[in-house]
């Protein structure tokens, strides 16, 4: 337990760091190919009954490989000895977690909006989401990037955060590997809405307590934040809006995110040419401006420090109580 505790520090400290490393081999593209490839090879017929078990037979093949492959290493490297095992733990903790990366890809959102180059901050935000971003203005713009931060602080920090805390690098993997399935197959649309039926069904299952822990952790984290931030804000709407999504957990994060920093996200938005229509998340008290995007990395950072500071307490508890 305490070489487990040793590694999932090390990971979070690597992530705020180094984030992901450029150039370098990254296990999430390896997911990300495998997936391609089995959706290239399985996603072909008209029947959706037959889609849909194409489908499940994918998500558990994706479960199932990387998973494995993770536990073979993590054996292998403990077996060699211990430091080389907390080593290996600690690098895979990193790739799971995308904190420094999200802060990165977003503000580079925020620099090019500060130097009112509304082009570049749409080709910036194009990058972390999926929406189409050619006729965003500013305002568009910036509240594209803060709801990516806010949904994406329960799906790429603190839901794995929790999974490798639970279950070391294996369970990790596991999750990343679901939740990468449902961000490429998962969509409501004529190609996938059969196919990936599963893969965005299982990664709701999977976030459904992460998502609202996060919720929590991050209405917890505005006490901390500073005068910018409302606590009793971020409480009332994440009340009353947090189902405000076609997702039961998107709008969870958001709905905190909103009411701490006293904007409205979401609405209608276009994806894959087709308007969406999409109920609206907090009350517009001001106007949302670009400093609200490394307001919201602020929030992010301050919910994820506090989850790991209780997962280490957690963690910590268990040793104390099992005698390790």
């Amino acid at each position: 337990m305490f070489y487990h505790m040793s590694a999932l520090a090390l990971g979070c400290a690597l992530d705020l760091i180094i984030g992901d490393p450029y150039n370098i081999p990254h296990p999430i593209r390896w997911i990300g190919c495998l997936i391609a490839f089995l959706e290239k090879k399985m996603n072909a017929g008209k029947s959706p009954a037959v889609l849909k078990a194409r489908g499940l037979l994918l998500v558990i093949a994706v479960m199932i490989i990387p998973a494995g492959l993770c536990a073979v290493i993590m054996f292998l490297a403990y077996c060699l000895n211990v430091y080389v095992g907390v080593a290996a733990e600690a690098v895979i903790t990193c790739y799971m977690l995308a904190g420094k990366s999200l802060y990165n890809e977003s503000m580079k959102v925020y620099r090019a909006l500060a130097a009112g180059d509304v082009e570049g901050a749409r080709k910036a935000v194009s990058m972390i989401v999926g929406r189409a971003t050619e006729k965003l203005d500013e305002e568009g713009i910036t509240k594209a990037a803060v709801e990516t931060v806010a949904e994406n602080t329960s799906d790429g920090v603190i839901s794995p955060l929790l999974y490798l805390a639970i279950g070391g690098p294996v369970l990790g993997i596991l999750y990343k590997s679901i939740n990468t399935m449902d961000s490429m197959i998962g969509y409501k649309n004529e190609k996938y809405k059969d196919f990936g039926f599963f893969a965005a069904k299982f990664d709701d299952v999977f976030n459904f307590v992460p998502a609202r822990i996060s919720a929590f952790l991050m209405m917890i984290a505005t006490l901390f934040a500073g005068r910018d931030f409302s606590f009793k804000g971020a409480v009332s709407i994440f009340f009353r809006d947090r189902y405000n999504h076609a997702s039961p957990n998107s709008a969870q994060c958001e709905s905190v995110c909103a009411g701490a920093l006293g904007v409205r996200l979401a609405g209608d938005a276009s994806y894959f040419g087709k308007v969406v229509h999409k109920p609206f998340i907090g009350d517009k008290t001001r106007e949302i401006e670009p400093r609200d995007i490394p307001r919201a990395n602020r929030l992010m950072f301050l919910t994820g420090i506090l989850t790991f500071i209780v997962c280490e307490i957690v963690l910590l508890l268990i040793m104390q109580v099992r005698g390790w």
